[in-house]
């Protein structure tokens, strides 16, 4: 197969929602249909502790909920699908905005009882910073939730995208029948299953014909029929290249754990979505289809495996052919390495893989040369863009409660950091730790990994910072100056870049009055063409 082919067989998405919207359970129906897996895992639930099969991480079984994304590659009708399955809580928004930049689309999943949420907006904003094409599938409608024309003008006004349905669904709540769909003129009839795939999908080519009253009684064949008419009437014929140019976001409705409307999803999808194109890098944009390998790492994941405390770098090809034990230029540090097992994935399972190709994400064991934005090429200087840190919201400092496991301690945080679980920024004298993050329940999964997995105790003390601020300017005798005088608020983060942290926004403000050659910067990325780590501050 030519390098053109194998990048046109694949398609490599995220599935972003709100907590509880339904995604993990989508990402189990679609491996499903891939035959990844033979049964879904149940929900989890205060009642049933089975765990879905894409979280892993022992915190993940005990509170039911995703906080590290995770990828698995599965085949479908001669399709090679990676799906990227993110955390849906916002205090771990970070990991999700850094998974957004390894993908080509995102399928958002909307809870049709609660409609568009808080996070459902963050993320559909990353999504358009980038020109991302976006599919949104409407869950739950197995319940009685919101009208589906009212869910569609929310979706348009509330994430400020214009939608269009392609498939519509046949009443809602107990009374839901399937749904039919726009993009293919046919209708599908499904029996709830909430662990298999349906026996049999009922297809009828007409909506007008006396076929299908066979399946659904008159009333609901007169509203199905107006509701068609309606939207025929409203919406233009459906433009795949406003959908790919991130313009137009399609709609499907269903029930990811009753199995309603998911092939339809699934199909349509392998049928619009783009495969990997070009990208974006520092210095120039780069193909898909160009020869020479290129790639970044938007993820590095330590103890995947908690018998073997490894450590691996996710990596996205974004050209080329990767090749097992051949020698790769790591952009940052200078060096050649190669890799003798890399992986790709199925959730926690990792199969060891000799080549990929771009829009494949594949794992690279490391020992500890990598950061997150790491570039790996065939020898080109290349830097590829938008993986930033962003200004944490809460700030507390690490205390050590196991003076005897100081090295485990420092071990476990500095890779927690380099992980992106956390930002870590250091103070001294005397090596003071502190830790930002968006929410409070990072500190959680620290505190549990850091015991659990570095057998290092911690406590963590709040500190009155609210907004941390990278900061640079032309004349370094005025920074050396600022730093001395804010010196209790000045840390270092894990590039050495210094970083004001301020308690307040009048506090910002007196700043940059007193200061105004110095430039605060709330992201870390403010200098990606010069800096040499100006994609790894993760």
């Amino acid at each position: 197969m030519t390098l053109k082919q194998e990048i046109d067989k694949r398609k490599t998405f995220a599935i972003i929602s709100h907590p509880d919207a339904g995604k993990t359970t989508l990402t189990e129906k679609f491996l499903l249909f891939g035959g990844a897996i033979q049964v879904a895992g149940a929900v989890k639930s205060n009642k049933i502790r089975k765990t879905s099969t894409s979280d892993f991480m022992e915190i993940e079984k005990q509170r039911g909920i995703s906080v590290a994304t995770s990828v698995m590659a599965f085949e479908y009708k001669d399709k090679r699908i990676n799906i990227l399955d993110t955390p849906g809580h916002k205090d771990f928004a970070e990991d999700t905005y850094r998974t957004l930049t390894a993908v080509d689309s995102v399928i958002v999943v909307v809870d049709s009882v609660k409609g568009v949420e808080e996070q459902t907006k963050r993320l559909v904003e990353v999504c358009r910073m980038r020109n991302t094409p976006v599919i949104i599938f409407i869950n739950k409608m197995d319940r009685e939730g919101k009208d589906p024309f009212d869910l569609i003008e929310e979706i348009d006004g509330t994430l400020h995208i214009q939608t269009q349905p392609l498939t519509w669904p046949i009443n809602q709540g107990s009374l839901f029948k399937g749904v039919y769909n726009l993009y293919k003129k046919e209708l599908n009839l499904f029996e709830s299953n909430k662990s298999q795939l349906a026996d049999e999908v009922i297809s009828i080519e007409s909506l007008h014909g006396e076929q299908i009253l066979k399946y659904l009684s008159e009333k609901d064949t007169k509203k199905l029929r107006d509701d068609v008419e309606l939207i025929e009437g409203v919406f233009e014929p459906f433009d795949k290249e406003l959908y790919q140019s991130g313009l137009l976001a399609p709609v499907f409705f269903g029930s990811a754990i009753n199995n309603f409307g998911i092939q339809e999803l699934l199909e349509t999808f392998l049928d619009i979505a783009p495969s990997p194109r070009s990208r974006e890098a520092a210095e120039r944009m780069v193909s898909a289809d160009e020869n020479k390998l290129s790639g970044f790492v938007f993820k590095i994941h330590a103890n995947l495996d908690p018998n073997h405390r490894d450590r691996i770098a996710f990596m996205r090809v974004c050209s080329g052919k990767f090749e097992r034990n051949t020698f790769y230029y790591h952009t940052r540090t200078g060096k050649k390495l190669k890799f003798a097992n890399p992986a790709t994935f199925m959730a926690n399972e990792k199969i060891l893989t000799s080549e990929a190709y771009p829009g494949d994400v594949i794992g690279l064991y490391d020992s500890g040369n990598f950061k997150i934005g790491d570039t790996l090429t065939e020898g080109e200087n290349l830097h590829f863009k938008g993986i930033p840190s962003f200004s944490p919201e809460i700030f507390k400092e690490l205390e050590n409660r196991d003076p005897m496991k100081t090295k485990q301690l420092e071990k476990g945080i500095n890779q927690l950091s380099e992980e992106g679980v956390a930002q870590l920024f250091k103070q001294e004298p005397g090596n003071r730790k502190i830790i930002g993050t968006v929410g409070d329940l990072q500190f959680e999964v620290i505190q549990f990994r850091l015991e659990h997995e570095y057998g290092a105790k911690c406590a963590f003390i709040p500190l009155k910072f609210f907004k941390a601020f990278w900061i640079t300017c032309p004349d370094k005798k005025i920074l050396e100056t600022f730093m001395i005088r804010k010196s209790y608020a000045i840390v270092r983060d894990k590039e050495n870049n210094p970083v004001f942290l301020a308690e307040s926004e009048w506090n910002v403000t007196l700043s940059k009055n007193d200061y105004p050659e110095i430039i605060f910067h709330t992201i870390s990325e403010f200098d990606v063409a010069h800096s040499t780590h100006s994609t790894s501050s993760g």
